[in-house]
């Protein structure tokens, strides 16, 4: 299961090197369609859900918790930079999610006269890629200023659907 996730991720890595998915940012990430409590936006990519009373939806929450123990080393907390790694909060304001998903699983390199940025691989991580779609959800609901920096108070519950998933790719 792991490594179809893998070939799925460089499939579209792959993709977006030759030039066919744009960087043209996360779009508008109002959900218009749910999925065994998975919301997507428009083009069909995964998005976040924010009750009037704050509850997150499990992906936005659980993206947050995979972000803490993966990314923000890194990152920062909250998705806001450090002096060596971009604020991702930011990122996503111009990263499609095809993009997002090449960068996280192939990595990547910028090299300019002054620095050098490298952001590693985690394809081969089951604990970033098994959870891609959340922390991208998590980061894009940061982007557009949904959730705040603080975990989230209220979530919903995990969806049985997510939870056979999540077992059948650690596994």
């Amino acid at each position: 299961m792991v490594a179809r996730i893998i070939w799925r991720f460089v499939a579209v890595f792959a993709i977006s090197v030759a030039g066919a998915a744009l960087a043209d940012g996360s779009g508008d990430p109002t959900a218009v369609k749910s999925e065994n409590g998975k919301y997507f936006d428009k083009a069909g990519d995964p998005t976040y859900k924010v009750a009037a009373d704050g509850t997150v939806d499990w992906y936005t929450y659980s993206g947050y918790r995979r972000y803490h123990s993966e990314c923000h080393v890194c990152h920062g907390p909250d998705g806001m930079g450090s002096t060596y790694a971009p604020a991702l909060k930011d990122s996503l304001e111009t990263m499609s999610y095809p993009d997002f998903l090449g960068v996280v699983a192939a990595g990547r390199k910028n090299v300019s006269t002054s620095q050098e940025n490298v952001m590693p691989s985690f394809g081969s991580n089951p604990n970033v890629v098994c959870y891609l779609d959340d922390i991208y959800v998590y980061l894009r609901a940061r982007a557009n200023d949904a959730v705040g920096r603080t975990r989230p108070a209220k979530h919903d519950e995990k969806p049985e659907a997510y939870a056979k998933a999540e077992n059948a790719c650690m596994h």
